[in-house]
């Protein structure tokens, strides 16, 4: 079989939950068997995540981020300017960018398929935000606290999870909500996501008992955006206001900006492989 890429390099992380050493050989076995073997294997932590720089220096022309989202994230923000391809594999908790462009799909299938020639090659729908740039998601507001609550369930367990809950149920419910600029309307939090259109803001709803439960079990168990919600606006930019610093999840990862906080819709600087 003729692969289209001939030097593909991995990213993985060595340390990581997810990390699994026979789905690894897989990995390793498909691209021999393409007739492309890996060129480079980036294995965090010990080694850093390659930049452009670098993907150029060793000739790599597709990179394969067997991680969570927010790895694939740094790793395509720092290959921008690089003329191959990222193929991002199912490596992390949630896995939302692979999902988005592979289904929920086995890492081996989906490298199978890229290598087959069977993917789709281009630029995807990016958010852009003075804290960093989204591949798939921006949630903003005090909702936002049930996202610790989950890293803290995964790294201690449930007893610990189970005694930060409360402040998280707290601040969806009782702290200043976030609102779309020129709304009177706040919400515990506000989702943020790229498309072909815009970007489109959808406010999650806790109007009921059952609508809060929902909201806690979707952030724990798997997608926060299976929570109620509604949409708001969509446009080229998303101005968001609160009373207070506005706390965001950008692909997973933390941080705060004050408020007003602008949004603007943009296209990735790298290449994605889309298989589905």
């Amino acid at each position: 079989m003729t692969s289209p890429f001939a030097r593909p390099a991995l990213v993985c992380n060595s340390q990581s939950g997810s990390h699994d050493e026979a789905v690894l050989e897989q990995i390793v076995e498909s691209c021999r068997a393409a007739g492309a073997p890996l060129a480079a294997t980036f294995a965090l932590p010990d080694d850093a995540i390659p930049d452009a720089a670098k993907l150029k220096r060793q000739d790599i022309d597709l990179l394969l981020v067997w991680t969570g989202d927010g790895t694939i994230n740094a790793a395509a923000t720092g290959a921008a300017g690089w003329n191959g391809a990222v193929l991002p594999l199912p490596g992390g908790t949630l896995n939302l960018l692979s999902k988005a462009l592979h289904g929920d799909r086995a890492a081996p299938d989906i490298l199978a398929d890229a290598l087959a020639g069977k993917g789709r090659r281009q630029a995807i729908p990016i958010v852009r935000g003075e804290a960093g740039t989204a591949f798939i998601t921006i949630v903003a507001g005090p909702a936002t606290r049930w996202a610790e609550v989950r890293e803290t369930m995964r790294q201690d367990g449930i007893i610990e999870a189970a005694g930060a809950a409360p402040d998280a149920l707290d601040a969806m419910i009782n702290a200043p909500g976030v609102r779309v600029a020129g709304q009177q309307k706040a919400y515990p939090a506000i989702i943020l996501t790229p498309t072909e259109q815009g970007v489109r803001a959808d406010g999650i709803l806790t109007e009921g008992t059952a609508d809060v439960l929902r909201h806690g079990l979707a952030w724990l168990g798997g997608d926060f955006r299976d929570g109620p919600s509604e949409e708001i606006a969509v446009g080229e930019t998303i101005i968001l206001e609160s009373a207070r610093l506005i706390s965001l999840e950008y692909d997973g990862e933390l941080a705060e900006l004050a408020s007003p906080a602008r949004f603007a819709l943009g296209a990735s600087e790298v290449d994605f492989i889309a298989t589905q």
